[in-house]
C-alpha cells in the first residue's frame, strides 16, 4: 500500500493526524488479519512553498525540510502513529522520476513546452477523470485558465519544471529543473512497490487532481496500476475543511497542549468513520476524553501486566464481543463500531465487579485491553490516566481564576496531611485539605482500610 505523505513546509495539523492515523489503522488491521503488508508513505521535500519558506529563513531546503520532518515524526509518535516500512523522499528519487518522464515522452503522453517545462498531455489519456467521476470536456469547459502558450491544452500539467534563478535544481535531458508534484508519487510507488500494487490512499482532497494525474502518468508506463483507492474525509471547522491555505487549522502539537493525553485526540479521530467528514471542536474533544475515561475507570486497580499477558495468550471470556469488534473493522475499518464494542466490554466488566466475579473481571479486562490495543488506546496504566490533567480549552478565556496546579508529590503530601488530621480527629482541617485539592482539580476517593486514591478532573 502507498499513501501520499506530508509536504514538509510547516507543522502537521489535525487533518494530517486524521489521514495518517486512518492508514496506520488500515495497515495494522491488515497485518492482524494475516496479510503481508509493505507500507510506503512518502515525503514531499521539494515544493514551491518549501523553497519560499527556506529562502525567507535563509536556510537550505535540506535543513529546512529536515526540521519539519523531525517535527512530523515527533507528532506522529505522540499520537501512536507508527512508521511505514518505507518513507521515501522525492529528492531521493530524481533518477526514477526522470526515467518515467522520458518514457512518457517516448509514448507520446508528454511533451516539452516552449519554456522547457515538460507537460503531460491529458488528451492522450481517454480514461482521465474516471476515479473522480469528472469528464475532460466538462473540465475544459469550466476551466478558467490564463493564456499559456507552452501548453497544448489548458488541462495539461507539469511533470518537470524548468529551473528558475536561485532555485534548487537537478540536471535532466530537458535542462536543469525539478519534478512536478504528481510525478513524484508515480515514480516512488513504482520504485518501491512495482508497476501494480494493491492499495493507494490519501485525503479526499487528493482524489482530484493528484490521484487522477497519478493514474494518467502511471498506466501508460506500467499498464495495470492500483487495485483499490481509499480516501479519508476532511476534518472540518464550522463545516469548512481545515487547511493551511484557509488559515483555519490547529497543529497537532497545539492541540496536544490542550488535552489530558494524546489518546484523547486519537479517540476523537477514531470516533467517526474514516470516509466521512468530522467536525473539530472543544466539545468533541471533551466527549472523547469522557469516553476514554469510562474505559479507564473500568480498568482501575487491575494489574496491567497480567491482563496483557493473558490476552496475548488468547484466553478470552466473551468471544461474541471480539467477533463484533473484528467484524466492525473488517467492514471498511469501522472504528466507531469497534469503539462501541470496547464500551460494551467496559460495561460487562463493571457489572462483573458488582457481582464480585474476580475471574470474569480479569478475563474481561484482558479482552478489553487487548482489543483496545488494536486501536491504540488504553495504552497507559489506569491509575496513571487519572493523574493526567484535563487541560485548558483551545479557546482560552482570559481572566478566569484558577488555583495553581499541584504536582504529584504535593498531592501525595496533602493526602498524607489529611489522613493525619483525620486520625487526630481534626476533621475541619481534613475538610480544608480536601477543598484545597478539589480547587486544584484533584478529586479524592476514600476506600475501606483507610486507603485514599485520587484523580485529576
Amino acid at each position: 500500500m502507498y499513501v501520499c505523505g506530508v509536504t514538509v513546509y510547516d507543522y502537521c495539523h489535525v487533518g494530517h493526524a486524521r489521514c495518517y492515523l486512518v492508514f496506520d489503522i488500515v495497515q495494522s488491521w491488515l497485518r492482524y488479519r494475516g496479510y503481508d503488508v509493505n507500507y510506503v508513505r512518502n515525503i514531499t521535500d521539494i515544493d514551491d512553498r518549501i523553497i519560499q519558506r527556506a529562502a525567507e529563513n535563509h536556510e537550505s531546503i535540506g535543513v529546512f525540510s529536515q526540521r519539519f520532518i523531525d517535527a512530523m515524526h515527533e507528532d506522529f509518535r505522540a499520537l501512536g502513529i507508527g512508521q511505514p516500512d518505507h518513507e521515501p523522499r522525492a529528492t531521493e528519487h530524481i533518477p526514477g522520476i526522470i526515467a518515467m518522464i522520458t518514457r512518457l515522452i517516448e509514448l507520446g503522453h508528454a511533451y516539452v513546452g516552449l519554456d522547457h517545462d515538460v507537460l503531460y498531455s491529458v488528451s492522450k489519456f481517454p480514461e482521465y477523470g474516471q476515479l473522480s467521476g469528472k469528464r475532460i470536456d466538462d473540465l475544459r469547459a469550466g476551466a478558467r485558465v490564463e493564456v499559456d502558450l507552452s501548453k497544448r491544452d489548458p488541462l495539461d500539467f507539469v511533470l518537470w519544471k524548468a529551473a528558475k534563478r536561485g532555485e534548487p535544481c537537478w540536471p535532466s535531458p530537458w535542462g536543469d529543473g525539478r519534478p512536478g508534484w504528481h510525478i513524484e508519487c508515480s515514480a516512488m510507488s513504482h520504485a518501491l512497490l512495482g508497476a501494480h500494487f494493491d492499495l493507494h490512499g490519501g485525503g479526499m482532497d487528493l482524489k482530484f487532481p493528484h490521484h487522477e494525474n497519478e493514474i494518467a502518468q502511471s498506466v501508460p508506463v506500467c499498464g495495470a496500476f492500483v487495485n483499490l483507492w481509499v480516501h479519508n474525509g476532511f476534518v472540518n471547522i464550522d463545516n469548512e475543511k481545515m487547511s493551511k491555505s484557509l488559515g483555519n487549522f490547529f497543529t497537532i502539537r497545539d492541540v496536544l497542549k490542550h488535552v489530558r493525553h494524546p489518546e484523547v485526540l486519537r479517540m476523537f479521530l477514531l470516533s467517526s468513520h474514516y470516509r466521512g467528514p468530522i467536525n473539530f471542536s472543544q466539545v468533541q474533544l471533551q466527549q472523547a476524553d469522557a469516553a476514554l475515561t469510562r474505559l479507564y475507570t473500568a480498568m482501575r486497580e487491575l494489574p496491567l501486566a497480567a491482563a496483557t499477558v493473558r490476552a496475548h495468550a488468547g484466553q478470552t471470556l466473551d468471544g461474541s464481543l471480539r467477533q463484533r469488534f473484528e467484524e466492525a473493522l473488517d467492514d471498511d475499518f469501522n472504528t466507531p463500531e469497534a469503539l462501541a464494542v470496547l464500551q460494551a466490554l467496559a460495561r460487562e466488566l463493571n457489572a462483573a465487579r458488582v457481582r464480585s466475579e474476580p475471574g470474569r473481571v480479569e478475563s474481561l479486562a484482558a479482552e478489553l485491553r487487548a482489543l483496545a490495543s488494536l486501536l491504540g488506546v488504553l495504552q497507559v496504566p489506569a491509575e496513571q490516566w487519572f493523574r493526567f490533567t484535563a487541560q485548558i480549552p483551545l479557546e482560552v478565556q482570559s481572566g478566569s481564576p484558577r488555583t495553581t496546579q499541584l504536582d504529584e508529590a504535593q498531592i501525595e503530601a496533602l493526602i498524607a496531611a489529611r489522613q493525619a488530621a483525620r486520625k487526630a480527629g481534626d476533621f475541619a482541617a481534613a475538610d480544608r485539605i480536601r477543598a484545597q485539592l478539589a480547587a486544584a482539580g484533584v478529586l479524592l476517593e476514600d476506600k475501606p482500610g483507610g486507603v485514599t486514591s485520587w484523580k485529576r478532573v
